[in-house]
């Protein structure tokens, strides 16, 4: 975070110490936690200012025991810690180590090579589809971890299959931080945990993990939760028979373009096939005839030698109906994200 931001953070956190390089600082002006709170933090803001979740300690203590039931670590058994301890799915690594009794082993950084070293059979290992990724790309042998929890975005399906190959027994998991991290793995809900879909299309969550509101701001704590008090997470997807939840994407990220609803994540998974496309990000910006127009920013595997608009068209339309499909092409050198690899899709939408 820049030095503007940080300070903005704490100015709506109002903490009563802060700890930095330096040692521990008092703060005028601090203002203390509700009893009962354990963790209040930010959240990644990939489309707003990051709010301040609270989480109380009996939610912290839901859901590492409802992960730990699915994981079923054995005696012996570590944690590596490569993630942002500042992010819930970072932080959770640390407080699964600890309620488990297990070992944990921090990383400064995420280093591939570091962390495909660390890897001993007994490992578990929390990434986003980013460093999964680097890891894949740098020859890792993912064998040696007992299990891979892959949160912060959609896992595509290439990637799991890259990871299969090398040996990752990967686990997609569905979360956020105001429900204390990720509460579905590979879209079956967390025991004691509620998944439902609204009318509108929006997942829901209830259970005993989620926020109890995000710090000082009652407004938006209030907005955050249906009237019988499920949490809005502002996410489309849905539930099929087998009771197996599939993420479509955000609801304000689905673009209309002549009066047709179209989901980024849907268009990317097509474009993510194409040799020449290294990464995509699929956004929707004004159009004076379809209202928006679906913009595919390519970062290609190949500066050299990029797609085209045409190609990529002929691409979509071979597996997705044709209006979906790219009417504008926009070449990066790399994709805006958070420390999570979350694309920041407002900074590519004008």
């Amino acid at each position: 975070m820049t030095g503007p931001e940080i300070a903005d953070l704490l100015r709506r956190a109002r903490p009563t110490l802060v700890v930095d390089g330096e040692g521990w600082h008092r703060q005028q002006g601090g203002v203390p936690v509700e009893p009962g709170v354990s963790l209040v933090i930010a959240t990644s803001g990939t489309s707003a200012t990051p709010r301040l979740v609270e989480l109380p300690c009996s939610a912290v203590s839901a859901a590492v025991t409802a992960s730990l039931a699915v994981l079923a670590p054995e005696a012996g058994d570590r944690w590596l810690a490569c993630l942002p301890p500042a992010h819930i799915g970072g932080l959770l690594v640390l407080a699964r180590a600890l309620l488990s009794g297990s070992e944990v082993v921090v990383h400064q950084r995420f280093d591939p090579t570091a962390v495909a070293g660390a890897a001993d059979g007994h490992t578990h290992i929390s990434l986003v589809t980013t460093t999964l990724g680097r890891l894949l790309d740098a020859g890792a042998d993912l064998a040696g971890f007992r299990s891979i929890l892959v949160g912060g975005a959609g896992m595509p399906d290439a990637l799991r299959e890259r990871a299969a190959q090398a040996g990752g027994r990967c686990i997609a998991t569905y979360g956020q931080t105001q429900s204390c991290g990720g509460v579905v793995y590979d879209g079956i809900a967390l025991p004691g945990v509620g998944m439902r879909i609204t009318g509108s299309g929006e997942i829901e969550l209830a259970g005993p993990t989620l926020m109890r509101g995000y710090r000082g701001d009652a407004a938006a704590s209030s907005a955050a939760f249906s009237d019988d008090g499920w949490l809005r997470t502002g996410d489309a997807g849905s539930i099929d028979r087998s009771g197996r939840l599939r993420v479509i994407g955000r609801l304000d990220d689905a673009i209309i373009s002549g009066g047709e609803k179209i989901w980024p994540r849907e268009v990317e998974a097509v474009l993510r096939t194409h040799p020449l496309v290294a990464e995509v990000a699929v956004v929707g910006r004004a159009d004076p005839r379809w209202g928006a127009r679906v913009v595919a920013v390519v970062v290609p595997a190949d500066p050299a030698r990029p797609p085209a608009l045409g190609e990529l068209r002929d691409l979509c339309a071979t597996r997705i109906a044709r209006h979906k499909a790219p009417r504008e092409l926009v070449l990066v050198a790399r994709l805006p994200r958070t420390a999570l690899g979350k694309v920041r899709r407002a900074e590519l939408s004008t």
